[in-house]
C-alpha cells in the first residue's frame, strides 16, 4: 500500500521539481550573481533606488487598500451565505465563484471594456445624461481589479470557518444576555480569525505580485513592484535585476504566510 502512495506521488513530485524546485533554483542563483557570473548583492540591494523603492510602496500601499475593501466585503456575504439553508448557500456560492472559471487575463480585459472613456459604463452614463467617470488607467481602476478578481479568495476562508462554527457557543452567549453587537465581538468574529488570516494572505500576496491587472487597468502608467520585475525579464532581459527583486518580493510573501500559519495553527481557515 505505501509503495502504491508513492507511486501516486510521483508525477506530483515530477512536477513540483520541474515547475516549482527548479525555476525557485535559478532565481536564486541568477539573483546573486552579476552578467559576469561573479557574486553580488547588489541584484537584491537595487529595491533601495527610488524607482524600485516607489513601486514597491505602491504595491504594497494597494494591496493593503484592496484587502481591507475585499474583508469589508466579503465578511458580511460570508456571514449570509452560513446562515442560509445548506442547499441555498451551495448555489449562492457556486454563482460567486463562476467568473473564477474564466481566464483572468479576460476577466482584466473585460473591466477595461467596462471603464475606458467611451467603454460600457460611461455609455450608459451618457444615455442617461449623468456626469462619466474617468479612473482607467488610475490606481482606483487597479483596486476595482484586485477586488474582482481576489475577492471570492477572501469570502471562501471566511465562509469556511463560520460554517464550521458550534452555533452551540453562540446560543450559549446569548442565553447568558449577549446581544447581538456582544455575540459578534466577542465569539463570533474571535472564532473566525482563522478564515479572516487565511484570507487575508490569499488575498495580499497575489495582490502584491501583480503585474497584469495594474499593466491593463493602468495603462503601464502606474508601475507595481510585479511590472518593474516583469519588465527586468521580459524588456531589459535582465534576469539577474529580477531575480534580485523577485527575491525580495518572495521576502515579504514568506512573511505573510509565516503570519498566517501562526494565527492558523490548525488550518481552520483553509477554502476546503
Amino acid at each position: 500500500m505505501k509503495n502504491k502512495r508513492n507511486l501516486l506521488a510521483g508525477p506530483y513530485l515530477v512536477w513540483s521539481v520541474a515547475f516549482i524546485i527548479i525555476p525557485l533554483i535559478m532565481v536564486f542563483y541568477y539573483g546573486f550573481i552579476d552578467r559576469d557570473g561573479a557574486f553580488t548583492l547588489e541584484n537584491i540591494m537595487a529595491i533601495a533606488s527610488p524607482e524600485h523603492s516607489k513601486a514597491l510602496w505602491i504595491s504594497i500601499r494597494l494591496s493593503l487598500i484592496s484587502t481591507v475593501i475585499c474583508f469589508l466585503l466579503a465578511y458580511p456575504l460570508a456571514m449570509i451565505l452560513a446562515n442560509m439553508s445548506v442547499n441555498q448557500n451551495q448555489f449562492i456560492v457556486l454563482v460567486f465563484i463562476l467568473p473564477m472559471w474564466m481566464n483572468f487575463l479576460l476577466r482584466t480585459l473585460a473591466w477595461q471594456t467596462l471603464l475606458e472613456k467611451n467603454g460600457v459604463i460611461n455609455s450608459v452614463l451618457k444615455f442617461l445624461s449623468l456626469p462619466t467617470i474617468n479612473i482607467i488607467n488610475t490606481e482606483a481602476a487597479i483596486i476595482l481589479g484586485m477586488v474582482y478578481n481576489f475577492l471570492p479568495f477572501m469570502v471562501l476562508p471566511i465562509y469556511n470557518s463560520l460554517a464550521r462554527m458550534d452555533h452551540d457557543v453562540i446560543n450559549a452567549a446569548r442565553d447568558l444576555g449577549a446581544n447581538n453587537v456582544q455575540t459578534f465581538l466577542r465569539i463570533i468574529f474571535p472564532l473566525s480569525i482563522p478564515g479572516v488570516v487565511s484570507g487575508v494572505t490569499m488575498v495580499f500576496v497575489p495582490a502584491l505580485t501583480t503585474f497584469v491587472i495594474s499593466a491593463i487597468l493602468g495603462g503601464s502608467k502606474i508601475l507595481l513592484i510585479g511590472n518593474v520585475i516583469e519588465q527586468e525579464f521580459t524588456q531589459a532581459s535582465n534576469w539577474n535585476l529580477g531575480s534580485g527583486l523577485s527575491i525580495v518580493l518572495m521576502i515579504f510573501i514568506i512573511i505573510s504566510m509565516v503570519i498566517s500559519s501562526i494565527l492558523d495553527k490548525d488550518g481552520e481557515g483553509n477554502m476546503l
